[in-house]
């Protein structure tokens, strides 16, 4: 493991989630519409990761550094994409307009702050294991191909999820309904699952180190963190709260992790 060359990818790949976040700002003020944001999370990962690709030659060992870069394009792009598609003729998303009308001085200083550069950041901490990875000498081994199955369930959970509840709001007979079907009957949050899975997965092709194992512990936590108590399952749940038959969804069903769904309903607050 070079440490001193990974240091200096550390750096240039926070300058690079930096400049994602900051286009990614000018575009949406110029729009008025800050769930633009959402798009180029993805693509700030994907970002750091090609970053890596280029400054890792000639440092890790290039199968591992293939395998992590592209995984790590593949799950960023294929989010985006999706995001941006479930966007398209939308306007501001609800939870960024309640922010930013409880803003203290200029909104579009407080979104600058508290969007963009936090996710810039969150972007690059989250990412330590795909630019640990690809510093490390070794080839593939055990962990990293249990990791790269982890990714490869949660990216197909997340992306079957996301499908699944896409073609449920496309029909107008579902309008104001509760999506309790295929993924969904198993787990309120396939997607936020799926997440769990990949980044635990990408978490493990770092592991072949037991340095860079401890280093880069802190990715994952900070994801599943976000993922159950933060920016996901919290506020999702909370603005879906109010909706008719969601009581009875949260009651039969699992809140994270995928069980079969209960045949009666167990009252609030067990779940």
């Amino acid at each position: 493991m070079t440490w001193n060359a990974l240091a200096v990818n550390l750096a240039a790949s926070a300058g690079a989630a930096l400049a994602v976040m900051l286009a990614t700002f000018v575009i949406s003020f110029r729009a008025g519409v800050h769930r633009i944001v959402d798009i180029a999370w993805g693509v700030a990962f994907a970002a750091v990761a090609l970053v890596t690709w280029a400054l890792s030659a000639g440092h890790g060992d290039d199968l591992r550094r293939f395998l992590v870069v592209a995984a790590t394009c593949v799950w960023g792009l294929r989010l985006a994409l999706h995001i941006a598609r479930r966007a398209r003729g939308h306007g501001e998303d609800p939870r960024y307009a309640r922010m930013l009308a409880r803003a203290p001085g200029r909104p579009a200083v407080f979104a600058l702050r508290k969007v963009y550069l936090l996710q810039g950041g969150l972007v690059w901490l989250v990412s330590l294991p795909v630019q640990a990875a690809a510093y490390l000498p070794s080839g593939p081994d055990l962990l990293m191909v249990l990791g790269l199955a982890w990714w490869a369930a949660g990216l197909g959970f997340e992306a079957v999820g996301d499908h699944q509840l896409a073609r449920f709001k496309s029909d107008p007979a579902h309008r104001g309904l509760i999506m309790d079907r295929g993924l969904w009957a198993w787990t309120r949050h396939p997607n936020y699952f799926g997440d769990f899975l990949v980044w635990w997965g990408l978490y493990l092709t770092a592991c072949a180190d037991w340095r860079t194992a401890a280093v880069t512990l802190v990715s994952p936590l900070t994801m599943t963190g976000l993922l159950v108590w933060g920016s996901g399952k919290r506020l999702l749940e909370a603005h879906m709260a109010d909706r008719p038959g969601y009581a009875d969804y949260k009651a039969r069903t699992s809140g994270f992790l995928p069980r079969p769904p209960r045949r009666t309903p167990v009252p609030r607050g067990s779940g």
